[in-house]
């Protein structure tokens, strides 16, 4: 196969884990599959270093500026599949979520939620138009798509009347070997985008813990400046961190370091910094929502993400608790790799044309 990848997407260190997973997946990618062609269609924002130094891959600069989203649109249903054209490109996987409706080879598109469905109200008016029309069509023109964990299959199933093949994420070895040099402080950690659904503001207003700090570390959303107002308005300037999004070499270390791990969100397609925390050799205190639980299982402590007291109650347990998680979270994260991801991904493509 001659494999195209959108990555017309990504701006790096502004999409929060769909940049995780693409850089994950495309490197996976070169270490199982030797035999396949790759495309790789990049923005001006992206450098060449995304597609892995593999020989059977190359990118494909296009000109245009992901932070112009309406440019990104456009261009992605017109100047993308003339592109893919010239590449002769069998097959066109499309990561984040759209993809193009026309005049392109077949589309295999990731879903990673149906966060505009589900919860409308954690968008901004003008930003929810665009979502669901070029996620509807995603859904319509793609001969075969990708959930990343059962709950968003069963929404694509609810919402569009489409079955999806579920594909997890991975975790990424670093994670594992964190485990093993960890040298915790009294800080509480928690990756997260500085978005509504993750319910950052409870959290801030249930941390109640003056040996204790949180750091919260992911990119700056649009609700960043209400969080930050909440932080000052309750004092926490001093032991409320929010760090922006930083290299993961940066996140490893706080890792390294961290007390235990909190994750309140109230919405998720999957949830992987719950796996890395668990991987790290964290304790681990998430919200009890479908995705979260599908993944962690049972090792970790959850909590009802809408109850301020529950989180309360949850923070104070990790705080007193062991810094240390346990073998078996270790052993469940081990269980999501990127490789298997790749694999179960090379699939889908090879049968989307068949």
């Amino acid at each position: 196969m001659r494999i195209g990848i959108n990555a017309l997407y990504l701006i790096p260190g502004g999409v929060g884990g769909t940049e995780i997973y693409l850089r994950n997946l495309l490197a996976a990618l070169a270490t199982v599959d030797r035999e396949n062609e790759y495309v790789v269609f990049t923005n001006r924002e992206t450098g060449p270093e995304l597609a892995p130094s593999a020989a059977n891959f190359r990118v494909a600069q296009q000109p245009v500026q992901a932070t112009n989203r309406p440019q990104r649109i456009i261009w992605e249903q017109t100047g993308l599949p003339a592109a893919a054209r010239r590449e002769r490109i069998d097959v066109m996987l499309n990561p984040g979520f759209t993809c193009p409706l026309a005049g392109g080879p077949p589309n295999v598109t990731v879903f990673h939620d149906l966060q505009h469905l589900r919860h409308p109200e954690y968008f901004r008016w003008f930003d929810l138009p665009f979502w669901r029309l070029l996620l509807w069509g995603a859904a319509r023109r793609s001969r075969r798509l990708i959930a990343v964990s059962a709950a968003t299959r069963d929404d694509l199933r609810h919402y569009y009347g489409r079955e999806a093949t579920v594909v997890y994420h991975g975790v990424e070895r670093p994670f594992f070997e964190i485990a093993t040099k960890r040298s915790p402080e009294r800080f509480l950690l928690c990756v997260s985008t500085l978005h509504p659904h993750k319910n950052l503001e409870r959290l801030i207003r249930a941390f109640d813990m003056p040996d204790m700090r949180l750091v919260i570390t992911g990119v700056r959303g649009f609700h960043t400046e209400a969080i930050e107002r909440l932080i000052a308005q309750r004092s926490l300037s001093e032991r409320v961190t929010l760090t922006g999004w930083i290299p993961r070499r940066e996140l490893y270390g706080l890792y390294r370091r961290a007390w235990a791990f909190v994750y309140p969100s109230t919405f998720e397609g999957f949830g992987m910094p719950v796996l890395e925390a668990m991987a790290a050799g964290l304790p681990v205190a998430c919200s009890s929502i479908p995705p979260l639980r599908e993944i962690a299982g049972d090792f970790v402590r959850y909590f009802d993400p809408e109850s301020e007291a529950g989180i309360a109650a949850a923070l104070r347990a990790l705080a007193a608790g062991e810094p240390r998680g346990t073998e078996a979270a270790q052993a469940r994260a081990a269980e999501f790799t990127w490789e298997r991801t790749a694999r179960e991904t090379l699939g889908c493509l090879s049968a989307a044309l068949r």
